[in-house]
């Protein structure tokens, strides 16, 4: 995926220390965490090809949080660019490169959120064609092993609300710390945890009831 309007090449010189000599050796010699810091700055300051380096670090998770909130490829990478677009521009409110992540998640979620109460608002899809799932149901093992599988388990996260899909893809899926989550959805560390909890039983709770009816 490409960020529109951030087309310029990525080159690692002077990523660190402007006019820095031997800036491989020194990337090298500096943990990701302080890299990733001096990339923010440098982006804040209007280092474009510094911020399409976090772009091409962080867009493909932040594309698969939004891709599961949504469950709409074509919203998702539209959601995805928004997100980076509104970063690019509050960048100078983060200088933590260790915490980019989570903040970058706390934008996608209220993009993605945004983009569902358009939705609802605008034309409802026509409702499919029943005779083109006639004699269309897999064998068990299929379900099991296949796309099925999938899609019962996308079922049963669009069952939970918004809140506790999106903590619980963050945990799960993208393994923030509870108290990362917390700081995306602005909530205490006792909530997150608490709702956390409730989405796997919820979640658990339904997909026993598909796997008890396969067999």
């Amino acid at each position: 995926m490409k960020l529109r309007g951030f087309e310029t090449p990525v080159k690692p010189k002077d990523i660190l220390h402007h006019n820095q000599p031997n800036v491989a050796h020194a990337m090298t010699a500096v943990p990701p965490i302080e890299i990733e810091h001096a990339l923010v700055v440098r982006a804040a300051d209007g280092d474009a090809a510094a911020f399409r380096r976090l772009f091409e670090r962080h867009a493909p998770s932040v594309r698969r949080f939004v891709g599961d909130l949504l469950r709409d490829d074509a919203a998702a990478d539209e959601a995805t660019q928004e997100t980076f677009v509104r970063a690019h521009s509050r960048l100078s409110s983060l200088r933590d490169g260790a915490k980019l992540l989570p903040w970058l998640f706390g934008i996608a979620r209220n993009v993605a959120w945004e983009q569902r109460r358009a939705r609802a608002r605008g034309p409802q899809a026509e409702p499919p064609d029943d005779d083109a799932s006639v004699d269309a149901a897999p064998t068990p093992e299929a379900i099991l092993l296949g796309r099925e599988a999938d899609a019962r388990l996308a079922d049963a996260l669009g069952a939970l609300t918004d809140e506790r899909r999106a903590v619980l893809l963050m945990r799960i899926d993208h393994d923030l710390g509870y108290d990362e989550i917390g700081e995306v959805m602005s909530w205490p560390l006792q909530k997150v945890k608490n709702e956390i909890h409730r989405a796997r039983l919820l979640l658990r709770a339904r997909l026993s009831e598909y796997l008890g009816g396969v067999s």
